[in-house]
């Protein structure tokens, strides 16, 4: 794979930075907005679970959770740290651009996966530790060299991205159980048209970067037909939790109102002139549908 852009050892860097900045590029690498995303669903998986871990038991779960998606992503951005350099909205992250050290990005990752660890076993219980180590774990070691080879990594990869609901729940049951299955599903479904719909209107970033995204292998329209169909599963997903007896009329009515607009605007695609700007949408409306759900799951408990 060769990239226009110089070696990264080769990149300047800038003296004299304050140790502010250097901070700052640090906490970068854990990708606060998505860690951000993270927590909102671990302390959902939280609120929904029966029963009751007091405020420390909530603390050591949510710090737990974002000390291991902060080391997945860490490690993530250290592995990519080459092809980051060739897409244009990644070639300013302090690794890509040479601002911070591969030796260090490294040792920060494995010291907050450690860290994780460390926490999840002390402060929470075995069933919360293992998918948590197994999220990261896969996150790193299996989803992000195959993003390289295969298209299958979207897949490969929403399995770690929809640890953290599971893990909150675990965290007060101990156990997994279809409830909590029913969280990890709901997410795992939700991630696959969200990034289907950056993968159409990143296209081109990401062939240059050596990515095997459906819309590099396959095209748009395959790209397309997948987001409909995810959808589809996002829908009967969500709704799983009226059935199973933890939510209302309420929940199940919001979950259904948004799983048919994201299915509604996923075949609007298919009439689309310019791809891009649908996607763009698309993928705006995935992040309006997330933090919507879930306010519709915290009313719904609270009025039963």
């Amino acid at each position: 794979m060769s990239h226009s852009a110089p070696p990264l050892d080769l990149v300047r860097r800038s003296p004299g930075r304050s140790p502010w900045a250097v901070a700052r590029d640090y906490i970068t690498l854990t990708k606060p907005s998505i860690n951000r995303m993270c927590l909102i669903t671990a302390a959902g998986g939280i609120a929904l679970a029966p029963g009751s871990i007091g405020v420390w038991g909530v603390v050591w779960a949510l710090l737990g959770t974002a000390l291991a998606v902060g080391s997945a992503n860490a490690l993530n951005m250290w592995w990519e740290r080459q092809p980051d350099r060739a897409m244009k909205r990644t070639q300013e992250r302090p690794l890509a651009a040479g601002r911070i050290s591969d030796g260090g990005a490294l040792a920060f990752g494995v010291a907050l996966g450690v860290l994780a660890a460390v926490i999840l076993a002390a402060g929470t219980n075995a069933a919360t530790t293992l998918v948590g180590l197994f999220a990261l774990t896969s996150y790193v070691l299996v989803y992000t060299p195959l993003k390289y080879r295969s298209p299958l990594a979207l897949v490969v990869g929403a399995i770690p991205g929809a640890a953290p609901p599971l893990m909150g729940y675990t965290a007060v049951t101990g156990a997994i159980d279809p409830v909590g299955l029913a969280l990890f599903a709901t997410l795992f479904a939700w991630q696959m048209p969200h990034f289907l719909a950056i993968a159409v209107f990143r296209r081109h970033d990401y062939a240059a970067a050596g990515i095997k995204t459906v819309t590099v292998v396959r095209g748009n329209r395959v790209a397309k037909v997948q987001a409909l169909l995810w959808s589809v599963v996002l829908l009967g997903a969500s709704v799983l939790l009226t059935p199973l007896g933890v939510t209302d009329a309420l929940y199940a009515a919001v979950a259904v109102v948004l799983g048919l607009a994201m299915m509604a605007y996923a075949v609007l695609g298919f009439r689309a002139t310019n791809d891009a700007r649908w996607a763009y949408r698309y993928f705006a409306l995935s992040l309006v549908y997330l933090p919507v759900l879930i306010l519709a799951l915290v009313l719904d408990l609270l009025a039963t």
